[in-house]
């Protein structure tokens, strides 16, 4: 039993992230000090099985407990790998760009590069 909240806040700080947190508490202050406090996947306050019902929220974890969230787009989100793909224009190619680097291009390169 704990008598203070620190207390329990430092004792759930020496164990892996929950996938999940649930707080069953009438007080606004506990509630806010926890959450605010650890790091967790997502929670709930006063319930639990609410938590994973929701598509309007994600459910994932945190570190061991898992990485990302699903549910409704949070799925779609998780699951996608969104590309990039640069098209450049050859209308503007600096010759200085290539091989072979005379000392002059070789040191603009190196600068732009920083």
């Amino acid at each position: 039993a704990y008598n203070d909240i620190n207390d329990v806040i430092s004792d759930l700080k020496t164990r892996e992230k929950p996938l999940a947190l649930y707080i069953f508490s009438t007080n606004s202050y506990i509630q806010k000090k926890i959450t605010n406090s650890l790091s967790y996947g997502g929670g709930c306050i006063n319930d639990t099985i609410v938590h994973l019902a929701t598509s309007k929220m994600g459910f994932g974890g945190v570190g061991y407990s898992g990485m990302g969230s699903y549910h409704g787009k949070f799925s779609f989100d998780t699951f996608t790998h969104y590309k990039g793909i640069l098209n450049k224009s050859n209308w503007l190619d600096l010759p200085m760009r290539y091989h072979p680097y005379d000392e002059k291009n070789f040191k603009m390169i190196k600068m732009f590069l920083k």
